[in-house]
């Protein structure tokens, strides 16, 4: 018989349960996590199944519902994030398009700020309005914008921050505040932040969304997504969402980000520290007009910085003096830094927003949101920083 899971009943820190939360042996006594890749699951006897269906039985029945190895994922991201319960999903997008619309009903009404990725404005200004959803967008660091747009039909606020890619940084405990004064939920997507550097429930928040695509995952193999917040808004709008329309995680994926999630917190310290000194090379460089970063003094919310956020992240963002075209000769001299959309890789990822990550947005939307065609957003990896630096430094002088 083998030895059961370590009880981390007692308190842990984040680092530990990150790689014993959520432990389900298999009578092998296996080391590393047990994979189940299996569509359902088998009942002893015909009682045993209808107990399942009906509640009084809470194990498993369908993967597109639950699945062991899923489950350890869960767990492990719920009790990183300080959550009461959390429900894993296909992907990022899943997840945000889950939490909004599991909670929405046609005649209420969102709040959104307007520095959002592509893909969730479109969920928030194209998708919502289609099922009778009203939406309005704000600017996220003006509070009384917030306030403004509140409707007594106002179910939901949502934000990200840091924003992307202009890694702009919101009030999240005072947002947090103005929804509940309305009888709203505010949700956040972290995922630039990750929840090694700031927990959004602790700030007020009500539910948190995250594309473990990014950092979790953090090695570009695999999609995911996960949702958290209290048993209450789990249980009453979000379970039976995602049971009845199926954006499951595969339990191929759930095992990888389990296991990704054993080395998050040694990955976001590392790649942070390497971005810090890849922020401060650009910064001073001629040929850099602007710069943001949100562990520089300089930050335009620098104070907001440290006191919601644990550290600067993983992301930088600048632009080149020379628009698009000095903008492309850039990327295009670059050898270690990768041209991709994604982020949060243990390789160092360099995007330009303007035609990929929010291409879909006509530029006057961009504009306001601060997206020139000179911007570009670099995740930054775990290369070596000299490397790194090294071969910005060469870029920049095909620029």
């Amino acid at each position: 018989m083998s030895r059961p899971p370590l009880p981390l009943d007692r308190a842990v820190k984040p680092a530990t349960r990150l790689i014993h939360e959520g432990e389900a042996r298999s009578g092998y006594g296996e080391m590393s996590e047990a994979l189940y890749l299996t569509s359902g699951f088998a009942y002893d006897t015909m009682e045993a199944a209808e107990a399942r269906f009906d509640g009084r039985d809470p194990g498993f029945i369908y993967s597109r519902f639950s699945n062991p190895t899923v489950a350890t994922f869960e767990k492990r991201m719920i009790a990183l994030e300080g959550a009461e319960a959390g429900r894993a999903t296909a992907s990022g997008m899943a997840a945000v398009t889950a939490a909004m619309l599991c909670q929405l009903n046609a005649g209420d009404h969102v709040v959104a700020a307007k520095a959002l990725f592509g893909s969730c404005r479109y969920v928030v200004e194209d998708l919502c309005p289609r099922f009778g959803i009203s939406a309005t967008l704000v600017d996220g660091a003006d509070l009384a914008q917030w306030r403004a747009a509140i409707r007594p039909q106002t179910k939901v606020l949502f934000l990200e921050s840091p924003t992307n890619p202009t890694l702009q940084v919101y009030d999240i405990a005072a947002i947090a505040t103005i929804a509940h004064e309305a009888g709203a939920r505010l949700v956040v997507d972290n995922v630039f932040a990750t929840p090694i550097l700031q927990q959004p429930l602790k700030l007020g928040a009500d539910v948190v969304v995250y594309s473990a695509t990014k950092h979790i995952d953090g090695q570009g193999r695999v999609l995911g997504g996960v949702v958290l917040g209290s048993e209450k808004f789990v249980m009453d709008h979000l379970h039976n969402f995602l049971r009845q329309t199926g954006p499951a995680m595969s339990p191929f994926n759930a095992w990888t980000l389990a296991k990704g999630l054993e080395t998050l917190a040694l990955r976001v310290e590392r790649a942070q520290a390497s971005a810090g000194a890849v922020a401060d090379f650009l910064a001073d460089h001629p040929k850099v007009s602007k710069l943001t970063y949100c562990g520089r003094a300089d930050h335009p919310q620098a104070d907001l910085v440290k006191a919601q956020m644990a550290g600067g992240g993983t992301l930088v963002a600048f632009e080149i003096d020379a628009g698009k075209a000095g903008a492309f000769r850039f990327g295009n001299a670059l050898q270690v830094v990768k041209i991709s959309n994604n982020l949060g890789d243990a390789k160092s990822i360099l995007t330009h927003p303007a035609t990929t990550t929010h291409q879909r947005l006509a530029p006057p939307a961009r504009a306001e949101l601060g997206i020139s065609d000179a911007m570009l957003r670099l995740s930054v990896g775990l290369e070596d920083v000299s490397d790194l630096l090294e071969d910005i430094d060469v870029a920049l002088k095909a620029v």
